[in-house]
């Protein structure tokens, strides 16, 4: 099966979960430092507290009958923090891997790392290689973690791939470029969550969330549990997902 194929069969909705819960929910975890600032300790207590959140979601999330979860841990441009604060976040990966892997392999969580992996140490993606390896076959909900990842960074690598396959400008589809981007696994997000009272996307699955639903909480990450999930579930609810289309109200010819 191509590429290509992988990605349209992904694209296919699944018509045994409801309409009101998403089947796949994208999520940038943002407000970590601010709550370690508030209770006056390091930002590296912050970024912890955020894992233990992510931890405690993922089981929520899956209860709820979400497929795919998509997390942003570290963006490209995270680069440009202070050293010592990229250092410690590496280490907490590592250390996170260590400590939470069997739980979440216990718990039906398949792990992919999604992003360039280049840029890491080899310690870390042997780390990352194990993860996805053992928790391969699990299907309760498919955790993908967007580390040194940016949505501009995807497209670009998924152009790449056409100049080196040499394909024709007249071939270059959507349904090309989406088959070789970082998620094609993956049916584009449902709903787009961003906590810490930010409104922005941040260069997180720009080609992804054409059409997602958005939604934004003041809730600073390690304080995000089963209300704010709920709040995002209940707001997607009530929208209408038209992707272009009109109400069949107001598409529907009037009666003669």
């Amino acid at each position: 099966m191509t590429a290509a194929t992988l990605a349209t069969a992904a694209q296919e909705p699944n018509t045994s979960t409801p309409a009101a819960v998403p089947r796949h929910v994208a999520l940038v975890m943002d407000g970590n430092g601010r709550w370690a600032k508030q209770r006056y300790m390091p930002r590296y207590f912050g970024h912890k507290s955020g894992v233990d959140a992510l931890v405690r979601v993922i089981n929520t999330f899956a209860d709820r009958g979400v497929e795919y979860l998509t997390v942003f841990a570290f963006s490209s441009e995270n680069w440009k923090r202070p050293a010592d604060e990229v250092s410690g976040l590496m280490g907490l990966v590592l250390v996170s891997v260590s400590k939470y892997l069997t739980k979440l392999a216990g718990d039906g969580v398949r792990i992919r790392i999604v992003g360039d992996r280049e840029a890491v140490s080899e310690k870390l993606r042997k780390a990352w290689d194990h993860a996805e390896e053992i928790t391969k076959h699990n299907t309760r909900i498919n955790l993908s973690v967007a580390f040194n990842y940016g949505g501009r960074w995807d497209v670009m690598q998924a152009c790449r791939q056409a100049l080196a396959e040499g394909l024709p400008p007249e071939q270059l589809t959507e349904d090309w470029l989406s088959g070789r981007m970082a998620m094609a696994f993956a049916p584009d997000p449902d709903l787009f969550i961003r906590t810490g009272g930010e409104m922005r996307i941040s260069n997180f699955l720009l080609w992804q969330t054409a059409y997602s639903e958005l939604f934004f909480t003041e809730c600073l990450w390690p304080d995000f549990g089963i209300a704010e999930i709920d709040a995002a579930f209940a707001a997607y609810a009530r929208r209408e997902r038209r992707f272009g289309t009109l109400r069949p109200s107001v598409a529907a010819p009037e009666a003669s």
